[in-house]
């Protein structure tokens, strides 16, 4: 049985399963002559569906990371949410701090007592 190849590119174009001879007298191939074709069949099948099966987990983990980037995308602008909050609510802070600061120095109740001046 000849395998021809293609000069391009060096793979195979055509694989012919039954003997030439064969062909050209008319005879068709018995029972126990395909069976090595029933076999090549089952074993395509096999080999298809382990391929299914292996299209099938990659799908699955790329939905998954899709998944988990988006999760991690959502994550991240909640980070950055959160930061944003806690640099007002420090700005805030300050700001109430100043003016407590302020109120306590304006009142006689927190002023410190100087006892020398006091006394003259």
């Amino acid at each position: 049985m000849d395998l021809p190849l293609d000069e391009e590119d060096s793979t195979f174009t055509n694989i012919s399963l039954a003997d030439d001879s064969d062909r050209r007298s008319g005879r068709r191939s018995s029972k126990a002559e395909r069976a090595p074709s029933t076999m090549m069949n089952a074993d395509m099948d096999a080999v298809e569906a382990e391929n299914q099966v292996e299209l099938e987990e990659k799908t699955r983990l790329i939905n998954q990371v899709l998944e988990l980037q988006h999760t991690l995308e959502d994550l991240s602008a909640r980070v950055d949410a959160v930061k944003e909050e806690n640099l007002k609510l420090k700005s805030e802070n300050q700001v109430l701090g100043q003016y407590i600061e302020n109120l306590m120095s304006a009142s006689s109740v927190f002023q410190t007592t100087d006892t020398k001046s006091k006394r003259k």
